[in-house]
Formats: structure tokens, C-alpha cells, sequence
């Protein structure tokens, strides 16, 4: 058998204790056929194998996040200014300025999670009167954790907030002397009041969903994601949000594996949710690149204990358990499996009252179930989960927001928070994950950093006895995320038979210094046995370029997580840009497709409708959409 590419000279770590000394590769068909040193490897080369020199360099697994929320992430990517790793407040404001003065009227300038104030030299958030006099004309709204949002006056203007705007249940409108909003909406604790006033924003177009989507896979690529669970997540509905990344999947344009879990969205009506999906759903239809993988994260919104450090611990209602009950009995009755949202361990202490009994009635019997975060769970209760077969999904939000809880509940109770350790001393299935975009970000050795080094993002050592050695936290990025998917034979590892799923890193993880762990990028990201990513040494591989759509996407002068690329050098592009478009694009936010309501402008002007009268009524408004 000869191989399609063949990968040589390079520091190959596998968990296979078989072969421990790897510097060569053989892929074919998308998986990998041979792993050994580089002479016995070049055996399968023919004139018509690819051939590439790693030239030394530490190559891993294929990192799998086993909790993201990928799908909604990706139809948002293009809208988005990012503020994970940016240093200081002063580089997020002007980055916002910047952005202010590009994003077309009406739509919003948003900051969406992966940040803390505590990465900024200045260590806090921005104000109000900062966003305000930064943005007088353009929605801002930022998102901070699930804790609160700010919002500038044109923000509240154009979701309709004022005075007698009533607060929803668990959240908080803030008002001044005069009961007017002054533009902070909080969690008390319930996140819901964020995701909804988030869900009033313009959208993009489905075709600038579909590069959305692209350039968000792109910039997983870019540090080594090879494979992603997607936990659902708020106003993400099936099958109408899905479309985007089915499309993809149907044209081979994924770049990131997807198993995703199905999230219900009706409070009081989760049962008839999940009553539909399991007649209509086949469990773990589609195939290796795109698959369903059962329900969750939200099972049913009485069992949501959001993670607000600020506030304190929610009590869940009494009626939580029956309605779990229902849900539960009925995946377990059907062989789904299931994943939950646990914060909290008094909260996890009545789930599992919950399940044990359900286990009685219709035995778990192998049946895999999540439980999502685990913070403070405790060992009675990792116990209680081993024994029902479950695993627990880790993610890195104590990163940003260990501040908070060591605050609240002090040092001693955070070296433990979460127990990684206890869980993998009691052999229960642990995966690692980010919980990104609305909270932590989607960099993977940020959150090994977190896991290995002890410390938040603000720099705060909230771990020592309890850290993890840098292999045990790849493992559960690899080997042990693919547990949470079912799919432990055929990915998170580089051995015969596996996908051809994996990283070549610009630096090696197993001997840089602690704090270069964040910094580490893929040079070369292998998916099914394809380059999906290329850069550096290994740029002449990288596969043809995208456009990013619209123009005036943030990711067009920022690029996502600014690690290799200097925050300075994307405001050098940013003046550098035209300053001036095209009238046509001033006015009417686009060139064709509008990004927020969804039609054609260009069939408007070319209409007898008066909009192509910059200076009338119409065309003044800058929508042609007003003229119907």
C-alpha cells in the first residue's frame, strides 16, 4: 500500500507506549497507515505521494474541544471584534474605535466574550462613558461572562429599551435617578436577559454565514483544532441554524470535525422538544466529518445553574426535579445519550438524585451522559457519576473568572475548582474544553496554560498541588475529549487505523517555558488527512485564500486571537484601509446582499422607488428597505 502523504523528520508524540520514538507518518485515504521512523516510512512512498520535512518540529494529536458552541460561533465569527488575548483596556478601546468607525449604520459593533477584566495592565472593564463617547451613533454591545453587558445609548435605542422596559425573571436592567437604563444589563443570575438582547442584533446573511463559518474553522485550524463537540446553546434552533455547516459538510468544506448535541429552547416545553428530535433525529446520523451526538447541554431550563462568580450560588426551583425526570426517562428509554450544564455541586448532588432514580426504573447500562463544567463537584458525587457510567466535560472558564471565585469563596476552595485531578484518580472519563465563544476563548493552550501552569489569564495562581503535567492535559484534549463523541477508536491519537488528524507546532509544548504555552500556533494542520492550515515554514502548503465577507468585518484588520501577529500591526492595516468607500456602500451598509434584513438592495435602486436619491427622503435613510 502506498501513501498519499508522507510526513518525516519530525518529534511525533503518541500515547501508544508501543512506539515511542516517532518521526514519520504514512496517511492514506484520510487515515494514517503506518507510524515509525523515517526509514521504515518512506517504503510507502510512490512518485505520486506528497512528501513533506517537519524539519524537527513537535507534532501532537488533533486537539478536540469537547465543549464549544462552534455552530453559533461561526455564524457570528465575520460580526464580531474579538478581545481574547488583547493586554491591555487601552488596545480594546482603540480596536473599538476603530471598528466604530467601519461598521455600516445599522449594524452593531459587538464584543462577545473570550476576554476578562483582568488581562487589561489596567485591570478593569470599560465604562459607560467610555463606550458612549467612543460611539455616539453605532450599537456597542459587549458581553462579559455570563455576568453582564454593556450596552452604549444607540444600543438601547435599537433594541426599544426604556423606563418601562420590565427586567425578565434572574436578570437586571440597570437604571439611573430618572428610571431611565443607563445601558448595564445584569445576570442575578439567570443569563438569559444577555442572550436575548444579543438576539435582537442584525444578522448576517446566510452567504456571509457560510464564510462566517469558514473563517471561524480557519481560525480553530490555526491553533491546532481538529475536531469539536458542539454543546448547542442559547437561540440556536434545529434544524434552521444547522444549515450553514450541513451545506458545508455536503460540499467537503469543513475544516473541523462537528459532533453536536441538540439544545431544547422552549422553557416549560422541553419534553415535546425532545419527544420530536428522537422521531425525526436517527442517533449519530451524518458521517466522520459531521454527526449528531445527542441532546443537550440544555435539558431542561429549571436545571440551569449558570456560573455568575459576582453572584451568589442559584437555588434551582422545586419543580426541577419532575421536569428533569421526564426529559431524562425519556432519552434513557430511547438509548440517547446526554449531556447537562453543572456548575454547582449542590446542584450536580440533585441531578444525580434524579438519575440514580431513573436507573432503577430503565438501567443507564452504558449509556453515555455528561455532566458539563463541574466546578465545585465534590467525591461522594464523581463517585456517584462513575457508578452510572458518566464523564465530566472540563472547561477553562475558572481562567477567566478565578478572580471572582477566589473572591467569593477564597484560595483553598478554588485549588480544587475544578477537581481534575480527583476525577482522573477515580477513572472517570474526563474531556477538556473551552466553553467558548460567550465565555471563554477558543485557544486551546490557553486553557492548557490554565490547566498545566495554575494560573488565570489575569495571572493568578490559583493552582499548585493540584495542576496537571503538560501530557495529561493534551490527553484529555485528545484522547480523552474523543470519549464524549464515542469515538475513542478512531481519533485522539496518532496510531495505524486512526484519522489522519493532526497539529505541527510552532514551538514544542513539552520543553518551552510555562508562560510561552499560550503562545504556541500550528505551523501545519492536518484534518482527514488533508492540510487545512498552513503557515510559517510550511506557508507554500496552505490552502487557497478566502475572502472575509462583509469587507468590513472586524476579522478582516484584527484576525481573530492576536498571538503571533502584532495588536499594532492590525491597526497599521486598519489606516491603511479605505476610508472612503463607495457612496453606494456608505449609505446602504452593503452591495448587493444586505446583511440585515436579508434582500437584494440593488433590485431597489434599479427600481422607480426614489432611493437612488442620496440626498431624498429614501436614499437618505441608507436602507432600501425602507421604500416598501
Amino acid at each position: 500500500m502506498k501513501a498519499d502523504l508522507i510526513l518525516f523528520n519530525g518529534k511525533i508524540h503518541s500515547f501508544n507506549a508501543e512506539t515511542p520514538n516517532v518521526t514519520a507518518v504514512a496517511i492514506k485515504d484520510g487515515k494514517f497507515i503506518a507510524v515509525g521512523n523515517d526509514n521504515d516510512i518512506m517504503s510507502f512512498s510512490s512518485e505520486e505521494t506528497k512528501i513533506i520535512d517537519l524539519q524537527n518540529k513537535r507534532v501532537v494529536p488533533g486537539i478536540n474541544d469537547s465543549h464549544i458552541h462552534l455552530i453559533r460561533g461561526g455564524l457570528n465569527y465575520n460580526l464580531e471584534l474579538r478581545w481574547d488575548g488583547v493586554p491591555s483596556l487601552a488596545d480594546a478601546l482603540r480596536m473599538l474605535k476603530e471598528q466604530v468607525d467601519r461598521t455600516p449604520n445599522p449594524q452593531w459593533v459587538r464584543v462577545v466574550g473570550g476576554w476578562s477584566e483582568f488581562q487589561f495592565a489596567e485591570r478593569r472593564m470599560p465604562t459607560l462613558e467610555e463606550i458612549n463617547a467612543i460611539a455616539p451613533d453605532t450599537p456597542v454591545f459587549i458581553l462579559h461572562l455570563y455576568d453582564r453587558a454593556i450596552m452604549n445609548r444607540a444600543a438601547l435605542r435599537a433594541v426599544g429599551y426604556n423606563k418601562n422596559t420590565p427586567a425578565p425573571p434572574g436578570g437586571q436592567i440597570e437604571r439611573d435617578s430618572n428610571g431611565e437604563p443607563t445601558g448595564l444589563i445584569i445576570a442575578t443570575p439567570n443569563a438569559m436577559i444577555l442572550y436575548s438582547t444579543l438576539a435582537k442584533g442584525p444578522t448576517l446573511s446566510y452567504e456571509h454565514q457560510i464564510n462566517s463559518t469558514r473563517h471561524f474553522m480557519k481560525e480553530l485550524n490555526r491553533f491546532g483544532i481538529t475536531s469539536v463537540i458542539d454543546a448547542g446553546g442559547g437561540f440556536q434552533n434545529f434544524p434552521d441554524d444547522y444549515k450553514v455547516v450541513n451545506e458545508l459538510n455536503e460540499k467537503k468544506q469543513l475544516t473541523v470535525r462537528i459532533a453536536y448535541n441538540l439544545f431544547t429552547q422552549k422553557p416549560k416545553h422541553e419534553f415535546e422538544d425532545f419527544s420530536d428530535w428522537i422521531d425525526t433525529v436517527k442517533l449519530y446520523q451524518g458521517n466522520d466529518m459531521y454527526r449528531h451526538n445527542g441532546a443537550g447541554e440544555m435539558l431542561v431550563f429549571s436545571a440551569a445553574d449558570f456560573e455568575d462568580f459576582l453572584q451568589p450560588r442559584p437555588d434551582l426551583p422545586e419543580n426541577m426535579e419532575a421536569e428533569l425526570e421526564k426529559v431524562v426517562r425519556l432519552l434513557v428509554e430511547n438509548r440517547w445519550p446526554f449531556r447537562l450544564h453543572a456548575t454547582y455541586n449542590e446542584s450536580i448532588t440533585r441531578f444525580l438524585n434524579v438519575f440514580e432514580k431513573i436507573n432503577q426504573d430503565v438501567p443507564f447500562n452504558g449509556l453515555p451522559w455528561i455532566f458539563d463544567h463541574a466546578e465545585t463537584i465534590d467525591e461522594r458525587n464523581i463517585e456517584r457519576v462513575k457508578a452510572l457510567g458518566g464523564g465530566i466535560a472540563v472547561q477553562s472558564r475558572m481562567a477567566y473568572q478565578g478572580e471572582y471565585f477566589t473572591d467569593r469563596y477564597g484560595a483553598k476552595a478554588a485549588e480544587n475548582t475544578p477537581p481534575i485531578k480527583k476525577m482522573l484518580e477515580m477513572e472517570v472519563p474526563v474531556g477538556a474544553g473551552s466553553d467558548a465563544t460567550r465565555v471563554s476563548s477558543y485557544n486551546p493552550w490557553v486553557s492548557m496554560y490554565w490547566m498545566t501552569v495554575g494560573k488565570t489569564v489575569g495571572g493568578l495562581q490559583l493552582y499548585n498541588e493540584t495542576r496537571l503535567n503538560r501530557q495529561t492535559a493534551l490527553e484529555l484534549y485528545t484522547r480523552g475529549s474523543a470519549w464524549f463523541s464515542q469515538e475513542q477508536t478512531k481519533k485522539g491519537d496518532i496510531k495505524v487505523g486512526m484519522f489522519a488528524d493532526l497539529v505541527v507546532l510552532d514551538r514544542d509544548y513539552f520543553s518551552i517555558d510555562d508562560e510561552d504555552i499560550k503562545k504556541i500556533e500550528s505551523d501545519l494542520t492536518i484534518v482527514d488527512g488533508k492540510i487545512v492550515y498552513a503557515n510559517g515554514d510550511f506557508s507554500s502548503f496552505s490552502p487557497p485564500h478566502i475572502p472575509i465577507l462583509p469587507d468590513w468585518s472586524p476579522t478582516n484588520i484584527y484576525n481573530g486571537y492576536p498571538v503571533r501577529s502584532s495588536l499594532q500591526s492590525a491597526i497599521e492595516k486598519n489606516a491603511k484601509a479605505d476610508a472612503k468607500p463607495k457612496l453606494t456602500s456608505q449609505i446602504h451598509s452593503c452591495s448587493g446582499s444586505c446583511d440585515v434584513h436579508l434582500h437584494n438592495h440593488d433590485v431597489a435602486r434599479m427600481s422607480n422607488v426614489p432611493v437612488n436619491n442620496y440626498n431624498a427622503f429614501w436614499g437618505a435613510l441608507g436602507c432600501s428597505c425602507f421604500a416598501f
